[in-house]
């Protein structure tokens, strides 16, 4: 099945989830699976979250993302994945001028 981002409309968020600054996402989702285009703008953050029922894989595409999972700190770049287990809590910042692209895909556990 092909996914084609530039053909779903983009969602703009201010301050998600209690982070601060811009983040806009083109999101395709199912029932099992919701998987994500992401833009995390400059000086951007989300906020801390658990997953609760599901896990979350964050694949840098382009640019650099202090990531933080129960804690604990991680500088990915460009090739990098994120891993967010089931339990565990997670935020993203972008403390650089430019752009951080990820792709994030966030599996559902029954």
């Amino acid at each position: 099945m092909l996914i084609d981002f530039d053909k779903i409309s983009e969602t703009h968020a201010v301050d998600f989830r209690g982070g601060h600054g811009i983040f806009d996402r083109r999101i395709f989702e199912d029932p099992r699976v919701k998987i994500m285009y992401s833009t995390l703008r400059p000086g951007a953050s989300t906020g801390l979250h658990r997953h609760e029922q599901n896990c979350e894989i964050m694949f840098v595409v382009s640019g650099e993302g202090h990531f933080y999972d129960n804690g604990e700190e991680e500088v990915l770049h460009a090739g990098q994945c994120h891993y967010c287990a089931m339990g565990h809590e997670h935020y993203v910042e972008n403390q650089t001028d430019h752009d951080l692209l990820f792709l994030a895909i966030v599996a559902e556990h029954h």
